[in-house]
């Protein structure tokens, strides 16, 4: 059999195969609440090992995409009950990701009230999707030392209201462009406090989410994801000995921390002395992610530098996917055209195979 169908068995991660889920956003949730619909879709995906959910907010300020889900109110935690309950079902697990998307967003995607908010107020390069067409980027307000320390505060409630919902665990959204990748880049974060200008004080908003999060829920619980040298959603490239320190530092210090695994989003632009010294740095699960195929994953777990390998465009079309990889059978082809939009289409119609 191949690696990628065996059980994963590795610090508290008990998986009945290889096969991750990749976080994708899909903007099903109406007024920001997870319902029937996503818990169809996710069950019908629950041939996965390991399910993680498209990026969910911590606040309302968070939500910068239209109708993303969150996990701050009592309305959200309970339907978010209904996927949970569908996936295990489906003897899969699911943890939650949790995704601030900071200036990645647009004002008209946030509940009246709200603000677009980032670690500074540099705004991103580039257009978002909204449902009344694609806008630029909306200008950030710089957080406060105040406003950091509530979003702290929003995260550790996010990760508790993830277990009353029934989640295995949550991940972090250090990637892409988000709020926590925002702390990390010095073009980006310009601040001159306690995050920033370091490579520590840049690294201490994820870590210190990390800890406290550990602290309440057990770090067990815990992945992040992370995407060294990727330039997605107006990140720019900053020196890479800068890089490679920072990522160094960060994945050294969650793996003291002790959390389940690590998320990368694996790019063309990451060097191998990086990928060697993330690994030589992280004694638990490595998850990797971004264009594998059943054959290029299988192989990159027989050489031992992943532990699990996420796929993402391949579950948007195939709800079967595992099944579909085993029996060698061929893959739907994903309709883009729904991907954000609202409804069954495109969702929870893709053809099982026989």
């Amino acid at each position: 059999m191949k690696k990628l169908f065996e059980p994963h068995s590795k610090g508290a991660l008990q998986l009945k195969n290889h096969v991750v889920m990749a976080p994708m956003t899909r903007s099903r949730a109406i007024n920001n609440v997870a319902n029937e619909l996503m818990a169809t879709y996710y069950k019908q995906r629950s041939g996965a090992g390991l399910i993680i959910t498209e990026g969910t907010s911590p606040s309302p300020d968070g939500l910068g995409y239209p109708r993303i889900p969150g996990i701050f109110t009592d309305e959200q935690v309970e339907g978010w009950k209904l996927v949970t309950h569908a996936v295990h079902e489906g003897n899969s697990k699911i943890f939650l990701q949790i995704m601030h998307t900071g200036r990645v967003a647009h004002s008209t995607n946030l509940p009246k009230g709200n603000q677009v908010v980032g670690m500074s107020d540099i705004k991103a390069d580039g257009e978002i999707y909204t449902d009344k067409g694609m806008f630029e980027f909306s200008q950030p307000t710089a957080l406060t030392e105040q406003g950091i320390a509530r979003i702290i505060k929003d995260h550790v409630k996010a990760a508790k209201n993830a277990l009353k919902a029934g989640f295995d665990g949550i991940e972090l959204h250090g990637a892409h462009g988000y709020l926590l990748e925002q702390a990390l880049n010095p073009h980006v974060n310009n601040r001159t406090d306690n995050y920033g200008g370091s490579v520590e004080n840049r690294s201490r908003l994820i870590l210190e989410i990390v800890e406290q999060i550990a602290d309440a829920i057990g770090a067990e619980k815990v992945g992040l994801r992370i995407s060294p040298y990727l330039k997605s959603n107006g990140m720019p490239a900053y020196d890479t000995n800068v890089v490679h320190q920072t990522y160094t530092h960060l994945v050294e210090q969650v793996g003291r921390l002790g959390i389940d695994y690590l998320h990368i989003s694996n790019n063309p632009d990451i060097p191998e002395e990086t990928h060697r010294a993330i690994r030589e740095a992280f004694s638990n699960t490595i998850i990797y992610c971004n264009g594998f195929t059943a054959e290029t994953a299988e192989a990159k777990l027989q050489e031992g530098s992943a532990d699990l390998i996420a796929f993402g465009r391949s579950f948007l079309a195939n709800p079967d996917f595992v099944r579909r990889v085993e029996k060698n059978a061929p893959l739907n082809e994903p309709d883009y055209s729904t991907l954000y939009t609202p409804g069954e289409a495109g969702y929870t119609d893709y053809p099982v195979s026989n």
